[in-house]
């Protein structure tokens, strides 16, 4: 993995003019407290050091980070879940400014893929520390997507779960039971780096990190920076075999099972049976018509995460240092 130092790397900006980290909230992402993530932000950096803007709507969270991107801001962290962290994350493409997560969603896919903590003290650790990597992006169409994105059955559960007032594993779980009982594997032509072939899938996944969110793992073995995609079709299966399927799915084993392929490459498109097809990114629900073409950005985004893409245990005793990834204050 490309990883670069803070004592390597340039990092631009005058932090006289503007702040060096800009945090932006969702304030309706998930379910945790956004004003104690607020706070907790403004004890652990210093006055002027960084600054707090909460979304207002749909696209807000892009244009907040692109004009600090224009500000030529060092440090644009998003807080939220992961339409929150694609927003910000596709303004930072190709540009200096680093992007940084406090996940506070219901998947958290690219955090949970760099094993960033989902408590918020301690993801504001990972950012302080300054630890930088340089992962590769995906584009669908002309939208950024950093985790996955796809056609098929889990795009569609993707719509019906966007439209609910839940969310969480559970809720989508309920979504997906409910699709399933009358979802039909569709027909779809692909073309991989120029090779052709016609497939009958349950749902085809583009993976550039290897996991949905929620821990759900679509991709086991996928790398978000060898500038390759991981292009899953999971094939028409009984429906006896729904229940081993999902345990291996968050068992992190679904690539044992003679029901996916995975296909490696670096340019695809997929033409499905209809013109008119409900697909996803990054969690986030589409409609798109014709043929969709999706293509690796490698080396195109570089982001705050712990050094280690292995999993730490974090422990939490008042007067106790707290251990962590890079932590050495008191709590």
């Amino acid at each position: 993995m490309d990883v670069k130092s803070p004592e390597k790397m340039h990092l631009p900006g005058n932090t006289e003019q503007s702040p060096r980290y800009v945090f932006i909230i969702n304030p309706i992402a998930g379910i945790k407290n956004k004003k104690r993530i607020e706070n907790a932000i403004l004890r652990a950096f210093m006055p002027g050091e960084a600054q707090v803007i909460y979304t207002e709507g749909l696209g807000h969270a892009r244009k907040i980070a692109s004009e600090f991107v224009q500000k030529a801001t060092p440090f644009c962290i998003a807080v939220g879940g992961d339409g929150t962290v694609n927003e910000v994350a596709s303004a930072l493409v190709n540009t200096d400014t680093v992007l940084g997560i406090i996940p506070a969603g219901s998947g958290n896919g690219l955090s949970n893929y760099l094993h960033i903590p989902h408590a918020v003290e301690d993801a504001i650790d990972v950012i302080q520390y300054n630890y930088i990597r340089t992962i590769d992006a995906g584009i669908l169409n002309d939208q950024y997507f950093f985790c996955t994105c796809g056609i098929g059955f889990d795009a569609l559960v993707g719509h019906e779960f966007a439209r609910g007032n839940r969310r969480g594993l559970p809720a989508y779980v309920r979504s997906a039971l409910k699709q399933f009982i009358h979802y039909r594997p569709k027909k779809y032509r692909l073309k991989i780096d120029g090779q052709k072939q016609k497939v009958r899938a349950f749902l085809i996944t583009i993976a550039n990190a290897g996991q949905y969110g929620s821990n759900f793992y679509i991709s086991p073995g996928a790398k978000i920076d060898d500038g390759l995609l991981d292009i899953c079709v999971v094939k028409p299966f009984p429906k006896a075999a729904v229940l081993p399927l999902g345990l291996k799915f968050l068992g992190k084993r679904i690539d044992r099972s003679s029901y996916l392929d995975v296909i490696h490459g670096k340019k695809v498109s997929i033409r499905g049976h209809h013109d008119i097809q409900y697909i996803h990114y990054d969690g986030e629900p589409m409609v798109v018509s014709g043929k969709i073409k999706i293509r690796i950005l490698p080396g195109a985004l570089k982001v705050l995460a712990p050094e280690s893409l292995k999993p730490r245990l974090y422990i939490r005793r008042k007067g106790i240092t707290r251990h962590g990834f890079y932590a050495n204050r008191k709590v």
